[in-house]
């Protein structure tokens, strides 16, 4: 494990302290009777991952899940997704406007392709009050990417309004599933898969820029680029 990895991991720990002790310092998505038609709208940049890593997480983690508590939201297919870098968090009605989109589509243009592609290393489950992620430490490549994008969209007037709990060693975040307040059952079986979880290292080789709600339903892609 590099010293990048270890860095990360300090910060993920520091951040389920906050969960348990509910003190949370950073942007969350509030929960909502329906998600599927949340009209609070974000925009950010994300990695669509490959199909053969979404089954993997659907057979591993998803599905033994849906067997404790099948009655919440759990994420689709086409709806998983690793967040590279926000721009405005979700709200209704949306804190951007068309003109904001095309200059973040500039930027990314300009931007990513310069970036190189970085490894994800899957290594636990993190349950939020209202949310479950599967984290992972990468590659110094992402810290590399997210400082790039958010000098630059500040520099165009457009600076990210999310509030974060450290201001640098990102990691990957991928959000699984959404409810209100975890049962035990659902608590014991995470902690389980969390501690069985075997996922070989993934390659993010691409970024996406797109608006949605917190799901990914009403989705607007805007462009996608290839890292190098």
């Amino acid at each position: 494990m590099t010293t990048h990895q270890q860095k990360q991991i300090e910060v993920i720990n520091q951040i389920e302290e906050q969960v348990k002790k509910n003190t949370l310092n950073f942007s969350t998505v509030p929960p909502i009777e329906d998600y599927d038609n949340d009209t609070r709208i974000c925009l950010t940049s994300v990695h669509l991952p490959s199909q053969i890593l979404i089954t993997k997480i659907n057979e591993t983690i998803i599905r033994p899940l849906k067997e404790v508590e099948p009655k919440y939201y759990y994420y689709f297919n086409d709806s998983l997704h690793m967040t590279i870098k926000n721009i405005r968090v979700i709200n209704d009605p949306p804190h951007f406007n068309q003109d904001d989109l095309l200059k973040a589509e500039k930027i990314y243009s300009e931007i990513i392709p310069k970036h190189h592609k970085f490894k994800v290393y899957f290594y636990r489950l993190l349950l939020f009050p209202n949310n479950l992620a599967l984290i992972g430490t990468t590659d110094p490549e992402l810290d590399e990417i997210f400082i790039d994008l958010d000098r630059r969209l500040k520099e165009e007037g457009i600076s990210d309004d999310k509030k974060y709990s450290n201001p640098k060693y990102f990691f990957s975040n991928m959000t699984l599933a959404r409810f209100s307040n975890p049962s035990d059952d659902f608590k014991s079986k995470v902690e389980e898969l969390s501690n069985k979880l075997s996922l070989k290292p993934y390659t993010v080789d691409s970024v996406t820029l797109l608006s949605g709600n917190a799901v990914f339903k009403k989705r607007q892609i805007i462009n996608t680029w290839s890292l190098k």
